[in-house]
């Protein structure tokens, strides 16, 4: 793979184990849900580090800034779908203390390097 800066992140860092934590979670979801909720959150827990690696390739800030908002912007639309989640029946609160941690650690992360 690249030796590229935005691996050293730890922004990309924690939301990678964000990636692999949302895959967990969502294995035992309905398989009437691969198409729904499971494809949502895998996509939206895969843009906040593809965001992140995308923006930190860029040379002005504002740039930078655009694509950190986005993948702000992605957790919060995972918060939003883990909700729902939970709503459904599909996760407990047990369920989600590691990646509600993850993802405040990130979004403040996101928030300061904005």
């Amino acid at each position: 793979m690249l030796q590229l800066n935005h691996k050293k992140l730890n922004a990309w860092v924690k939301s990678i184990e964000l990636v692999k934590a949302i895959y967990s979670l969502t294995i035992s979801f309905p398989k009437e849900e691969l198409y729904g909720l499971t494809s949502q959150l895998r996509r939206a827990s895969v843009s906040v580090p593809s965001n992140i690696a995308e923006g930190s390739s860029r040379k002005s800030k504002s740039e930078r800034s655009r694509f950190y908002e986005i993948a702000r912007s992605s957790l919060v639309e995972i918060d939003t779908q883990i909700v729902i989640s939970m709503e459904l029946g599909y996760l407990r609160n047990d369920d989600i203390t590691e990646l509600e941690q993850l993802a405040n650690e990130i979004f403040a992360m996101l928030s300061a390097m904005k």
